[in-house]
């Protein structure tokens, strides 16, 4: 049964696939933007110095669940799919940042 985007991400008497639950990196590496994409509002909580990190590392923990409430999905496999791209876009701009950090970064700091 698909009961995705009922639009209550707290509740919990709605099930969750198993197949979905566990860690999600595209929204622990993209917190705000993966929370606009995927319409989980109390995501933008990461903007909110301090507290961003925690919400973050919610997002990572809880980001399939809240993902799969907040949206209509046609399958899970779509979903899965739709997640995979979070999580590959996040890697790849985490690594631009790490080198950009390592190799550019110290040029910029002035003597």
């Amino acid at each position: 049964m698909n009961n995705s985007g009922s639009g209550k991400i707290f509740d919990n008497s709605i099930p969750v696939p198993a197949e979905i639950k566990g860690w999600n990196w595209g929204a622990f590496l993209l917190g705000i933007f993966w929370s606009i994409g995927n319409k989980v509002w109390i995501g933008l909580l990461c903007a909110v110095p301090y507290a961003g990190f925690i919400m973050t590392v919610i997002l990572g923990i809880k980001g399939n669940e809240w993902a799969w409430k907040s949206r209509r999905w046609s399958s899970v496999e779509q979903f899965k799919s739709h997640q995979r791209g979070w999580t590959i876009w996040g890697i790849i701009l985490f690594v631009i940042f790490f080198v950009f950090g390592i190799f550019v970064g110290p040029s910029l700091v002035p003597e």
